[in-house]
């Protein structure tokens, strides 16, 4: 098996070339988030076809993972991510896409999960209409097999993060007319399989909602209001498991240009887990400032957030949060500890070196909300309990990473991760530190 998945990517990659050298015009994928991506109203001709896509390998290695628990690996692992697409604009109203990925993992001491290697599956496939257009408003309608990403991507997001991007079997309809835009959707989770062409519908696990998007209000600058409706018919938290069924209702205000940055959001959610209630909520704040005037465009912000966890065991009410689908890499790509029962406290600072080379810096605090719920993985899985045990303090993280980017085609980061384990890890199990190193070079086409 190794040695096919091996000979699919190097075809892969020199098909990827041939094109590339032979292309008039070099293309980026098409990205998937509400407001910035191309559709059908687009097409400048009745009948086109682009192709594109991108190869990312990536390289890790960690010190005592799993804080200790899990089995050491001395020489680190190797990821490799392929993604090739084809749009094909059939007419001025229709349009169909289809993308490949390709992602394979090799070094692992333990079998590696689909989310790291699932070696060749159809991640989006559909079909989109333009349904109605007028001078300042369309209406679009797109069915199929397609990744879904809003806001800042805390919730719904296409999992850049990880080896393998997800994706839904989805309907989303979307209209836009001037600074108003609105996307509703209703969609079955696709599950990663480690074979090829065998990522199957996930009928268990259902998404659905509406998320609105206004820009350019006064004081606030941007608006997001959202409703996000959540079916799994299994769900395992540290206070207990079940048939879930969760509603989330949000706001969010932003502004991405411009010297002074921001992005805070709020949000409620409940329903029920099993015969439990579900009562659960966060709040979170990204500020930043850019001294654009200084050569070396300085930028120093904070992050922080508060996340719910479960205030009391056994009272058949849930409080621990859940993110949903959020990005894998929540807090940096070492990816140790998810969106839950936390408070997060993480200032931030970064310097360009030079035009294409910038330095960053950042330091995250981590606390458990509430003593009776334990941690969980960006996954949502829970890592450890939180019964029976004393302490807050989950530990604190330390990253540095250096980004080179000369063109709009090659990325390349690496990066140091180091993570002091607190009082909570060293109850619960071995509470050794982390360092991860890492680095990732990502071309598109």
């Amino acid at each position: 098996m190794r040695s096919a998945m091996v000979k699919y990517f190097i075809l892969l990659s020199l098909i990827v070339v041939v094109f590339e050298a032979n292309a008039q015009d070099t293309l980026t994928r098409i990205p998937s988030r509400l407001g910035t991506e191309h559709s059908v109203n687009d097409a400048k001709a009745n009948e086109t076809l682009e192709i594109g896509g991108e190869i990312r390998y990536q390289y890790f290695h960690y010190k005592n993972p799993g804080w200790g628990d899990e089995s050491e690996d001395r020489d680190g692992f190797v990821l490799t991510r392929a993604l090739l697409h084809a749009d094909l604009r059939i007419s001025k109203r229709l349009r169909a896409f289809l993308e490949l990925q390709s992602s394979l993992a090799d070094g692992q001491v333990e079998t590696p999960s689909p989310v790291d290697r699932n070696p060749l599956e159809a991640h989006q496939v559909f079909a989109e209409w333009l349904v109605n257009q007028d001078n300042d408003h369309n209406l679009i309608l797109r069915l199929g097999r397609q990744e879904l990403s809003y806001g800042s991507q805390r919730l719904i997001s296409v999992r850049e993060g990880p080896n393998n991007r997800q994706s839904f079997d989805a309907a989303k309809l979307s209209f836009s007319k001037n600074n108003f835009k609105a996307d509703g959707f209703f969609g079955f989770y696709v599950q990663a399989k480690p074979g090829i062409f065998d990522d199957k519908t996930s009928n268990g696990v259902k998404l659905w909602g509406e998320y609105i998007v206004i820009n350019q209000v006064p004081v606030l600058n941007n608006l997001d209001i959202y409703y996000l409706g959540l079916s799994k018919s299994t769900a395992k938290f540290d206070d207990g498991s079940g048939a879930e069924v969760r509603h989330s209702v949000g706001t969010r205000i932003w502004k991405s240009t411009g010297d002074w940055l921001y992005d805070v959001e709020a949000l409620y959610q409940f329903g029920s887990l099993g015969d439990s209630k579900i009562s659960a909520w966060t709040t979170s704040a990204n500020i930043s400032y850019t001294f654009h005037q200084n050569a070396f465009k300085p930028q120093i912000g904070l992050k922080t957030e508060l996340i719910s966890g479960d205030r009391k065991h056994g009272d058949d009410r849930l409080n621990t949060f859940n993110p949903l689908f959020p990005k894998g890499a929540y807090f940096g790509l070492a990816a140790l500890i998810g969106p839950v029962n936390l408070i997060d406290a993480h200032p931030y600072f970064s310097v360009a070196l030079g035009k294409h080379l910038t330095w960053s810096e950042d330091y995250d605090m981590f606390y458990r909300m509430n003593q009776n719920d334990g941690i969980y993985a960006v996954n949502g899985k829970l890592i450890y309990t939180g019964q029976q045990k004393k302490s807050k303090k989950i530990g604190h993280q330390l990253g540095t990473a250096l980004e080179y980017s000369p063109n709009k085609f090659l990325y390349v980061r690496a990066e140091l991760t180091w993570f002091n384990a607190g009082e909570f890890l060293k109850e619960s199990g071995s509470g050794k530190d982390i360092l991860m190193s890492g680095i990732t070079a990502t071309y598109k086409f």
